[in-house]
């Protein structure tokens, strides 16, 4: 199987259409078979290197790497629990763990952390959260997730919606969906937390029609995709949690299509009620369960 050239996975900047397309392919053979790849990566070490709270990324990560025969070295709060409490940079942390592992996954609430990690590592980096960034391993589950669904990215109506002013998820989704053709992106959101400038000129360089929505009834109802996202309280300003969330009720999804699938990063608060989760379009947590296998094509990649 043809292989990505990959170091290190900092941004989806770095991604074109034939290297989704090869690892998407791998992410299907290795869900095909399993066995095939359950040692494939004996011998190796992953650390995981997190300074912000993480449940679904980190454990999918590590559970990728044990699920390849990886060992797994983790510091899980390395604001609180690591020498970064003592004043320790995170290039000098970089380059001491890269003498104990073969791969390094850092989330940190820095923008620039992983592209300041992998300047000094001899190790690759994968980003798993930069500060209000990128989020570049989730866009990838988030496309393979769409990819099983819709099978094509050309032609796409896609809505995010939520916190795009801090959102990273959707900072990473958009530029993949601006790789293919004809794609249309419906942004809705408070004027505050509105998607930043760079991301709509990103979009508009690349011919990806992008449409501002204030209310759920601005989306058209044959909508392909709706990439909802919560508040990120943790990054905005006191008063944020004034904001008004918007809700995602059973209400709301009758106003769309039965091929209109519903997607979030999670952890979902209170932005889309528990009614929902029954709704057949509602897939966010078989695009939680994805994570392992696009992580565990990811570690094939930049270590093999």
């Amino acid at each position: 199987m043809p292989k990505i050239k990959l170091k290190n996975v900092i941004s989806t900047d770095q991604f074109s259409r034939q290297d989704l397309d090869i690892l998407f392919k791998l992410t299907d053979d290795i869900i095909a078979n399993p066995a095939k790849y359950a040692r494939s990566l004996d011998g190796k070490i992953v650390a995981t290197l997190f300074y912000e709270p993480s449940t679904r990324t980190r454990l999918s990560f590590e559970s990728a790497a044990c699920r390849l025969g990886a060992s797994v070295i983790s510091t899980e709060n390395a604001r609180e629990v690591s020498s970064a409490v003592k004043g320790e940079t995170l290039t000098d942390t970089i380059r001491v763990v890269n003498g104990y592992a073969d791969a390094i996954v850092i989330r940190h609430p820095e923008v620039d952390s992983a592209r300041v990690a992998a300047s000094v590592s001899t190790r690759p980096i994968l980003n798993a959260g930069a500060g209000s960034g990128e989020h570049p391993t989730q866009a990838l589950l988030d496309m393979y997730t769409i990819r099983q669904r819709k099978g094509d990215f050309n032609g796409l109506k896609v809505a995010i919606s939520g916190d795009l002013l801090k959102g990273r998820t959707v900072h990473s989704l958009v530029k993949l969906l601006s790789l293919y053709d004809n794609v249309t992106i419906y942004g809705l959101s408070h004027k505050l937390l509105k998607l930043p400038q760079s991301y709509v000129d990103f979009m508009k360089k690349h011919g990806t029609e992008y449409i501002s929505c204030s209310e759920f009834t601005d989306l058209p109802a044959d909508l392909d995709v709706i990439y909802h996202t919560r508040t990120q309280l943790e990054r905005l300003e006191a008063g944020a949690e004034k904001i008004k969330e918007y809700i995602i009720d059973e209400k709301v999804m009758s106003r769309f299509s039965s091929e209109t699938y519903l997607l979030h990063p999670l952890p979902r608060i209170k932005e889309i009620t528990p009614e929902v989760d029954d709704d057949p379009r509602a897939i966010y947590f078989e695009q939680a369960h994805n994570g392992v296998k696009i992580r565990m094509a990811l570690l094939v990649q930049v270590l093999q």
